[in-house]
């Protein structure tokens, strides 16, 4: 017969158990409605403070954009070794 020890399943921890997945989402959301507002401010007002605050409303989501994808490329690792 064979003295096979139980299993005890061991409960998995997040990888960040501080950060709720839920406090991911406010940023995206909020750049979501910036970039509704400036789509229909661009549509519906095409003249004065609208056609700037529509240029501000689509410029700010396209700079977070090109930020995180700058910080993303920045933090890979080299071909050599290092995290897969």
């Amino acid at each position: 017969m064979n003295a096979v020890s139980p299993e005890i399943p061991t409960p998995s921890l997040p990888v960040s158990a501080s950060r709720h997945p839920v406090a991911v989402w406010p940023w995206p959301i909020a750049l979501g409605l910036l970039t509704i507002f400036g789509l229909l401010s661009a549509l519906l007002g095409q003249h004065g403070v609208w056609l700037a605050l529509s240029w501000a409303a689509l410029s700010i989501p396209l700079i977070v954009t090109v930020a995180c994808v700058l910080r993303a490329w920045c933090r890979t690792p080299s071909v050599k070794g290092g995290q897969s």
